[in-house]
């Protein structure tokens, strides 16, 4: 019978690395097994601990939500031609600032590390002792932090923040360009209380999970554009082995990010299940709670937050080039590549 219940140490495990990941001049964490081969931090359990919850919930009958690229509406803005055109002109800037704000972005998720989870066995009528749900404040959301900005614990070593600005560093050079404005949240921002049968502060936090876990499948699209853009041979023609490179930094954070996935999607699709003790005495089924909010959350990130980000987006890469030699010309070449335009 698989093992259900896991310990804090157990969670934060990592592998035995035979070589540590050091890369443009950045101390990183996780590391390489003697075969080569990268295996992310902390996932010596992580991972099977992840598999035996689902393999469980499936076989009582509940699927996993869907928590894969299928869910977006809208590809990587700009797209491949227009991103290629713009650094063919010598335009590197709007990736630049991509990677760097992405880079920015990770380090905040440190911030989880200091959440405390709420007991949600207190709101939940199943015993959750042995369910993703159950374990959350046994490290899970603590080992998510440490991945994305940094265990405190580990000063010396990188995550993905340090890991973005190194694949950025292999492309362009060190400080090739100024350091960009940093929106203050990529999250769907607070709307008010949409689960009033709960206590406020377990509502928080299963948005929370949501939002970073749509977070996560957005990530999953830009991982694919970056691998693509610098795996190009026209992209990057004088840093061609760097860039090389580069992309398989931005693959051993995909690596990364697939726990992460993994353990909200079971976490979220485990919530569907259960039976919720509303703060009335009501009894809340899982299912009618969690997926009007989900189907929100979706939307909000695929469609809604896609669009306007993708306008903000046209709209600084035109003020960039508005000042430049024949850069009206070059916008309108870029503009022709839009295939979000071409389709309609």
């Amino acid at each position: 019978m698989a093992k259900l219940t896991y310990t804090r140490d157990e969670l934060m495990a990592s592998h035995d690395y035979a070589k540590p990941q050091v890369e443009a001049g950045y101390k990183l964490h996780g590391g390489f097994l003697a075969d080569g081969s990268y295996v992310s931090p902390r996932v010596l359990y992580r991972w099977p601990a992840v598999n035996a919850w689902q393999k469980a919930l499936t076989a009582k009958g509940y699927p996993l939500i869907d928590a894969t690229v299928q869910l977006l509406k809208r590809g990587n803005y700009p797209n491949i031609s227009q991103e290629k055109l713009l650094l063919r002109h010598g335009v590197g800037v709007p990736f630049w600032n991509s990677l760097t704000i992405t880079g920015i972005i990770e380090a905040r998720g440190k911030l989880l590390c200091d959440l405390q989870a709420p007991d949600f066995q207190t709101i939940i009528e199943d015993d959750i002792s042995e369910t993703c749900t159950g374990h959350l404040h046994k490290g899970l959301l603590y080992a998510h932090g440490a991945d994305e900005g940094g265990d405190p614990a580990e000063p010396e070593y990188g995550a993905h923040d340090q890991m973005w600005f190194a694949a950025r560093d292999l492309c362009f050079g060190k400080d090739r360009y100024p350091m960009p404005n940093v929106p203050e949240s990529i999250g769907r921002p607070d709307t008010g209380r949409l689960m009033p049968q709960l206590p406020a502060g377990f509502e928080q936090l299963i948005l929370l999970l949501m939002n970073v876990l749509m977070i996560e499948v957005r990530a999953e699209s830009f991982f694919a554009f970056c691998c693509q853009i610098m795996r190009d041979e026209e992209a990057f023609p004088d840093r061609r082995a760097e860039a090389q490179l580069a992309a398989e930094m931005v693959e051993r954070i995909r690596t990364d990010e697939a726990i992460h996935v993994g353990y909200l999607q079971t976490t979220i699709s485990e919530m569907r299940s259960f039976t919720f003790k509303g703060i009335d005495g009501s009894r809340v089924k899982g299912s009618d709670l969690i997926d009007p909010i989900w189907e929100g959350m979706v939307y909000w990130h695929a469609v809604t937050q896609a669009d306007f980000g993708r306008e903000q987006t046209r709209e600084a890469i035109r003020a960039g080039l508005e000042k430049a030699p024949n850069g009206a010309k070059l916008f309108a070449e870029f503009d022709a590549l839009d295939d979000v335009k071409q389709a309609a």
